[in-house]
């Protein structure tokens, strides 16, 4: 006679920790965006103030998200990704106008980094199976 137990982690991993630390950080990044509109005074072209009031007050709703979503609530787990997705595709743009290499890249960067945190938000606790 064979038996099978399922043995699952409660809890939120490491991994999930590492994520939300993340998306803290890079929502904290975002929210003084509007302070510094980069079109003003210069040459060169910056994002519209529209995208820049958008960012800081996604960079209030991720941050306050990621802390809720580190005590485990699961709906501010998704708001906080959602947020930091939405960041992400208002920097898009970039791609498509003469901006300097080096703004290219940040928001590249930040594509890179909002796939790894995304990732870690929603990687659930592992799972063993012990068969007997």
């Amino acid at each position: 006679m064979s038996t099978s137990t399922l043995v699952a982690a409660g809890g939120t991993s490491t991994k999930q920790k590492v994520g939300f630390v993340l998306c803290a950080l890079y929502s904290l990044s975002n929210i003084p965006s509007v302070l510094f509109p980069s079109g003003s005074g210069g040459d060169e072209e910056g994002a519209p103030m529209a995208i820049l009031v958008v960012d800081s007050v996604l960079g209030v709703i991720g941050l306050v998200a990621a802390v809720l979503a580190w005590r485990g609530n699961r709906v501010a787990l998704r708001v906080a990704a959602g947020a930091i997705i939405l960041i992400t595709l208002t920097g898009l743009p970039a791609f498509f106008v003469d901006v300097p290499m080096a703004v290219k890249a940040l928001v590249a960067f930040s594509v890179v980094i909002t796939v790894v945190t995304v990732s870690l938000m929603f990687s659930g606790p592992r799972r063993s199976a012990v068969v007997d």
